[in-house]
């Protein structure tokens, strides 16, 4: 299947007020933001930050919170008003003739943009991607400060789950309902 026929829908474990974000950091980082509820001074506001709603797409990312400076996973959870707005306002990460603006235009738009939305392939629990794309938007700036001061509801660390997810993999034990159940998330 081509790029551009894989399905492009985003897939969350959230409810009427939250959607739930994944990232990945070093213990400093992880440490502050679990005790503050929201990342701290070791965390940048000046570098543009990347949140997945797919939990999945985070593992294969951090490699099972085994990737340096990636060893904890957070689950944020944010105000859905919150994403919705990240998601409206992003901007493709490359661009394609199919935008209806010329390349000129897009780089203008990319240079000017908060967000950055790109749509990489989907994975099962053994890092294969499974023919769906997922989102995952990088921000900055101004909406890098609202992420951190207005955005963010709640931070989990789940680093023991995670490690408890692989370690049934590894050893063959595995069961679907150790994920998260994810979901179709329509943007309002």
């Amino acid at each position: 299947m081509k790029y551009e026929e894989q399905e492009r829908k985003i897939y969350a474990k959230y409810d009427d007020k939250t959607i739930r974000v994944y990232q990945a950091y070093n213990n400093v980082i992880a440490d502050e933001a679990i005790k503050l509820g929201t990342f701290g001074e070791h965390f940048s506001l000046t570098r543009m930050t990347w949140i997945k709603p797919s939990f999945l797409w985070m593992m294969y990312r951090c490699g099972w919170a085994e990737k340096e400076n990636q060893e904890r996973v957070l689950a944020i959870d944010i105000k859905r008003e919150a994403f919705d707005e990240i998601v409206k306002n992003s901007v493709i990460s490359s661009y394609k003739t199919n935008l209806g603006i010329t390349e000129d235009e897009w780089k203008e738009e990319v240079k000017n943009s908060l967000v950055r939305c790109q749509w990489d392939p989907e994975r099962d629990i053994y890092g294969k991607p499974i023919g769906r794309r997922s989102i995952q938007l990088g921000i900055r700036g101004e909406a890098v400060k609202k992420y951190v001061n207005e955005w963010i509801v709640k931070i989990t660390d789940i680093t023991d789950d995670v490690k408890r997810i692989k370690k049934s993999i590894d050893n063959g034990t595995f069961k679907e309902n150790l994920l998260p159940e994810e979901k179709e998330y329509i943007i309002k």
